[in-house]
């Protein structure tokens, strides 16, 4: 049977979870995670490709930077972006579970983690809900700042992390948040969590003065000192929330 050109709520979901995960410049239908999903979900590439282009037009962070999206979109499209636009922790786990059925897989069966020693029921359930909505804030990140560590430019995968700027433990509601996340390698990351670098409101990086007893070494001037009042390198989509990093500034980073 001929498949509907009316998208269905689900099939939409679907697509705003690639938007999130896909530089939008990298968008196309030649694009590797386009044609993956598109498969899943009984699209062409071309027809999900469009429908990535609608949510960029209902995004106003790219309006700013003068990129309007495609012009034409369905009211399915500004429905799911009203509903999950804002509540991401209901996008994460949602959309992933979704994308699972449609594949008539478990959702355990889509993270890369070894579950025999997990627990057994409730708290099973909420540890692979967890690291679910781990990959997808990561997945979401990393593809806003187009793979490339915000601070460095470091452009390798395996050395990059989707940092919290509100760390995890003290503020659950924004855990998925991508405008709570920035883009790090491993050694700046631990360094931002511990206070030792930080990132202004101006998004401007600024390094502790801890740092001053170390100013004659040379590896901690290229790793650190060279970047102070350095502006980062900001995202296509989801810009960091200047709340959360005045919050970071004032209360994490060491003076």
């Amino acid at each position: 049977m001929k498949k509907s050109n009316n998208w269905t709520r689900e099939e939409t979901i679907v697509a705003f979870n690639v938007y999130c995960k896909i530089p939008f410049k990298d968008s196309s239908k030649t694009n590797p995670l386009i044609i993956k999903h598109a498969n899943i979900i009984g699209r062409s590439p071309s027809a999900l490709n469009m429908k990535v282009g609608n949510f960029g037009r209902l995004d106003p962070e790219l309006r700013k930077q003068g990129i309007v999206g495609l012009r034409n979109g369905s009211k399915i499209d500004e429905i799911v972006w009203d509903e999950f636009n804002g509540n991401w922790n209901k996008l994460a786990y949602e959309s992933e579970l979704l994308i699972a059925e449609f594949q008539n897989r478990n959702i355990e069966d889509t993270i890369d983690v070894e579950l025999l020693e997990f627990p057994l029921g409730l708290e099973r359930k909420a540890l692979i809900k967890q690291r679910v909505n781990q990959n997808f804030f990561r997945s979401t990140i990393l593809a806003s700042y187009n793979q490339k560590c915000c601070i460095t430019g470091i452009p390798i995968p395996e050395l990059l992390v989707a940092n919290h700027i509100l760390p995890w433990k003290i503020d659950e509601k924004n855990r998925l948040n991508p405008h709570n996340g920035l883009c790090l390698n491993s050694l700046h990351d631990k360094a931002f969590d511990k206070g030792y670098i930080t990132v202004t409101p101006e998004f401007k990086i600024k390094v502790s003065n801890h740092f001053d007893d170390f100013n004659k070494s040379q590896t901690i001037s290229d790793l650190f000192l060279k970047y102070d009042k350095k502006n980062i390198i900001l995202p296509d989509k989801f810009i960091p929330s200047k709340d959360f990093l005045d919050f970071h500034y004032q209360q994490i980073f060491k003076k």
